[in-house]
């Protein structure tokens, strides 16, 4: 069965969240626990020493404890997403999840919360007497009115944040594209004329954030399914809702939009029509922001009124109502100045400061994830992209400042300039790398990406699953019945899959023409040719790749890689000029690295590892980063001496006299090349940081090397990824899971954008010749 979004099916998401150590979180020791010493620092009887501290100033928490980066996600799974009240258990998904978007984001350790008890006091209690664990409480998914109550009982009991999201994430967002918004349009906030649609939390919340900005009370007309909100009205009221009730004669929501400037909805699907759409003012703003289907369409807005300016809660459209471009960050800057509370001076600094950062021009990792496209302020940009670099930096700093301006700052930041750069160095930009890439692909023309081996589950599951993601076209090569019939298990449309085998597509002779004519003058009769065709996928796949039936290829997961890529040489040749080499991504905790070669060239010579240098180097920049390459060895710069080190220091000879435009040197040991603090004894040194880029000075110690990371590591290693075809191939490892998979489909169909590219730039320019 397929979610009701479309992007995975029920069995793929309990599988992600069941496979390995089931959730998403775990604890991590920050400290060493290797011996004995280690642990009686850490426990008895080290651990007696910051508790007499804590006692005598309860302040030092902060100093001795994690609790000044730690926030508690909290909820009772009373309005659980849009799934409605299924209690505290079943939340707790979401609130594991929320807790990775804590430390995903803003490198804020979190941890949730399922509070069982849908009774204000109890949930209030329990709550409050946790507080001393905990920097801050972000509420979550708690029904409303018991929401608002709950949410001010706490900031009033309790001396650190208190933040309810559903309100006031969604708020902040909404205001920052507001701004933006009556901007663009060129109209005054004391003059605009808003409609809220939803009466819920989140609308509520809205509307009070905007109010506070300078929005006057008589200009918002607010609407629930009883209609609108008026003052004297009786039926279905609070005094939450009492509190936005106006003067005016409109009854219905038809009424109330006649003329409105701004719409907000946060109510349902198909609240909000396209007769209502004509009826508002010149250059209306429509924020619809229902998840997963908004109250009107952008397509029928946009029919409605070509001047509209429309924003949802949706990705795959502009201008999405994020959350987690808030919450992160706002926790951020307020665990950072030790916050009493996040007021409401600190959410409108939030919302200014991500207003703001929609108006520049956006780094080369945001444009990534527009094709290539450098995004531009306007009415399809009003908000920032999610995975926006900056956020980080310019966020917190507003909110910090905030704080400190209106005195709920315990510890006051001094020096914001370092500030800033102390949030710069909290997250690796390069770990955004497959999220910009994918997004990228959404936006571009799809991808065929052929699946060579499809009759393996978790190959088909990856398959599934780039489909539904919408990254690109997956083509399935295996036998036709067994594959629809696995597909049909999984509760998937297996129409909406196409199969190929050499006995079931008519281009089997193609192919094997092709290959005879690359073949026959290397011992191979056609007889051999044949068979290769017919009984090896992997040449098949590439035969298709060759010919254009297909763009790229993944396969890798049933054979040793060495025979794989054997196979596939024999059908597609290296790039003119390129050598093939294999480069695999470590994604650690704190940086991200890419290696090379990894898997194709065992005794690489001086002007090998310069050519996989400058190849390496190309690739880094394209997904948006600089590279700093380090030739890697166990020699720092000749000491010791040794023969075996030479080819590496003619490699960066070579690179010297090419004249490349990135940063490189060697030979370094490897500590040396990411350890800042170790590269300060080589002044002379050409690199600005820790290298981003290893070449690695042999194959054994490189292969070695990232297996050695993948299986005894912290981080994750992605790849290796296959670079210097002239077409897009990639071959995985045996153990790949469904995940890595998709992974490598991402970067293959991305590869194949990116020669596309190539040859597009390359026919240009023969013409011009």
């Amino acid at each position: 069965m397929a979610s009701k979004s479309s992007k995975f099916t029920d069995a793929e998401a309990l599988r992600f969240h069941s496979s390995g150590r089931p959730g998403k979180i775990e604890i991590t020791p920050t400290k060493p626990m290797a011996t004995q010493r280690d642990l009686s620092l850490a426990y008895s009887p080290g651990v007696a020493v910051p508790v007499k501290e804590i006692a005598r100033d309860p302040d030092t928490a902060y100093d001795y404890t994690a609790k000044g980066n730690l926030v508690a996600v909290i909820s009772n799974g009373t309005a659980i997403l849009g799934l409605g009240n299924l209690g505290a258990q079943a939340s707790k998904p979401v609130m594991e999840g929320k807790a990775v978007l804590f430390k995903r984001f803003a490198d804020v350790d979190s941890i949730d919360l399922e509070v069982d008890s849908e009774d204000i006091d109890e949930f209030v209690n329990c709550v409050r007497l946790l507080g001393p664990s905990f920097g801050g409480i972000n509420l979550e998914d708690i029904g409303a009115p018991e929401c608002f109550i709950i949410e001010q009982r706490l900031r009033e009991a309790m001396d650190i944040p208190v933040f309810h999201d559903d309100q006031h994430g969604t708020a902040i967002i909404t205001a920052a594209g507001f701004i933006n918004a009556l901007d663009l349009t060129g109209r005054e906030l004391k003059d605009t004329k808003v409609v809220a649609i939803g009466a819920g939390a989140a609308c509520i919340a809205c509307i009070e954030l905007i109010k506070a900005m300078g929005l006057p009370h008589e200009n918002v007309t607010m609407v629930d399914r009883t209609g609108v909100i008026y003052a004297g009205r009786t039926e279905g009221m609070n005094q939450w809702k009492s509190a936005h009730a106006i003067e005016t004669e409109a009854r219905s929501l038809e009424e109330a939009m006649v003329g409105a400037d701004v719409v907000i909805g946060l109510a349902a699907a198909g609240a909000i029509s396209k007769e209502m759409v004509k009826s508002m003012g010149e250059k209306p703003i429509i924020f619809a922001m229902a998840n997963p289907d908004p109250e009107i369409t952008p397509e029928d807005a946009r029919d409605a009124r070509p001047d509209a300016i429309i924003a949802t809660g949706r990705s795959d459209y502009p201008n999405q109502v994020n959350n987690v471009l808030g919450f992160p960050y706002i926790f951020r800057g307020a665990l950072d100045v030790r916050a009493r509370t996040i007021n409401e001076e600190m959410k409108i600094a939030a919302a200014q400061a991500i207003a703001e950062l929609a108006r520049e021009d956006v780094p080369d990792e945001v444009a990534a994830a527009y094709g290539g496209e450098q995004p531009h302020y306007g009415p399809e940009y009003i908000i920032p992209a999610p995975f926006d670099p900056r956020l980080i930096r310019r966020i917190p700093v507003k909110v910090a400042q905030a704080a400190m301006d209106t005195g709920v700052a315990r510890k006051p930041i001094t020096d914001m300039e370092a500030y800033e750069k102390e949030l710069s160095a909290r997250l690796d930009p390069t770990a955004d790398t497959l999220s910009t890439m994918f997004e990228d692909l959404k936006r571009r023309t799809p991808k065929r990406v052929v699946f060579a081996e499809a009759e393996e589950e978790k190959v088909l599951r990856a398959a599934i699953g780039f489909k539904n993601a919408g990254y690109g076209v997956p083509v399935l090569v295996g036998y036709e019945a067994p594959i629809r019939e696995k597909l049909r298990e999984m509760g998937v449309d297996d129409q909406a899959f196409e199969i190929v085998n050499a006995a079931n597509t008519p281009r089997t002779n193609d192919y094997v023409d092709y290959i005879y004519e690359r073949l026959n003058r290397r011992g191979f009769l056609l007889r051999d040719v044949q068979r290769l065709v017919k009984r090896d996928r992997n040449v098949f796949s590439a035969c298709m790749v060759a010919t254009g039936d297909a763009d790229a290829v993944v396969t890798g997961v049933t054979r040793h890689y060495w025979r794989a890529l054997k196979n596939i040489r024999r059908v597609i040749d290296p790039l003119p000029g390129m050598r093939p080499f294999g480069m695999s991504i470590v994604v650690t905790k704190s940086r991200t690295v890419f290696m090379a070669d990894t898997t194709v060239n065992e005794r690489p010579g001086a002007e090998d590892l310069a050519d996989i240098a400058q190849s390496a180097a190309y690739f880094v920049k394209r997904l948006g980063h600089d590279p700093r390459v380090a030739f890697l060895s166990f020699s720092n710069f000749g000491n010791p001496p040794s023969d075996k080190t030479k080819h590496i220091q003619q490699a960066v000879n070579i690179l010297n006299e090419r004249d490349v435009d990135f940063e490189f040197d060697g030979e370094m040991q490897a500590d040396v090349a990411l350890n800042r603090d170790l590269m300060e004894q080589y002044p002379f040194m050409n690199l600005s940081g820790p290298a981003n880029v290893l070449v690695m000075p042999a194959l054994h110690s490189a292969n070695i090397g990232y297996k050695l990371l993948a299986e005894l590591g912290g981080g994750r290693v992605i790849g290796p990824m296959l670079l210097g075809m002239s077409h897009s191939i990639q071959v995985a490892r045996m153990t790949a899971s469904a995940s890595d998979l998709v992974n490598m489909a991402g970067l293959a169909a991305s590869t194949a954008h990116a020669l596309e590219t190539a040859r597009k730039e390359l026919a240009h320019d023969e013409d011009k010749d």
